[in-house]
């Protein structure tokens, strides 16, 4: 009867403020020069580009629809509120990445490795080295924003996240980065 009357509430409080502080850790981590977001594109309806998808031309691929744009601006809106100025934001080639960039943030710019490789090991492995490195330089400022594909945010953060999610990572005494947070904009 013990655990019932007095550790049950506990947790039931945690599992209810549990969110809410997971979003104020990430605001806060934010705040820490040198952090680093590394966001996945906001909802596009489908699971993979057609096997003819161009670079240059966006009706080729999957794009974001009206929810995946909405998304993209509340995250924007989201930074915004928590007076969060970002500095550099980088975006995979994919129009998805840049629209979210984009309405997110209003500004982008394109860099290839962000685009990830899922069927060639080495390029792949070759592409999170790029990203890595220019993450080792991103000691101070405003957070860098990488925006990409979920297969590049399990492969720089070992997470799973959903479209539209973002993981913040910060930098320990160490030098390492770690993940400081994560979070989901609806």
């Amino acid at each position: 009867m013990w655990f019932v009357q007095r550790v049950i509430p506990w947790l039931v409080l945690a599992l209810v403020a549990s969110p809410a502080h997971a979003a104020d850790t990430v605001w806060e981590a934010l705040q820490t020069a040198g952090s680093i977001v590394v966001l996945r594109h906001s909802f596009a309806p489908g699971g993979f580009d057609p096997p003819d998808a161009r670079l240059d031309d966006c009706s080729t691929q999957r794009n974001l629809d009206d929810s995946g744009r909405r998304q993209a601006r509340l995250i924007g809106e989201a930074f915004r509120q928590h007076g969060i100025t970002v500095g550099a934001v980088l975006s995979s080639p994919r129009c998805r990445c840049l629209d979210t960039a984009r309405l997110a943030f209003g500004r982008v710019e394109s860099w290839d490795p962000l685009q990830g490789a899922l069927d060639d090991t080495q390029l792949r492995r070759q592409r999170v080295d790029e990203i890595k490195k220019v993450m080792s330089e991103q000691r101070d400022g405003p957070p860098l924003v990488l925006v990409t594909h979920g297969s590049v945010v399990t492969d720089l953060t070992g997470l799973n996240v959903r479209m539209g999610e973002f993981v913040v990572l910060g930098r320990g005494a160490d030098g390492a980065y770690s993940v400081a947070g994560r979070l989901y904009v609806e």
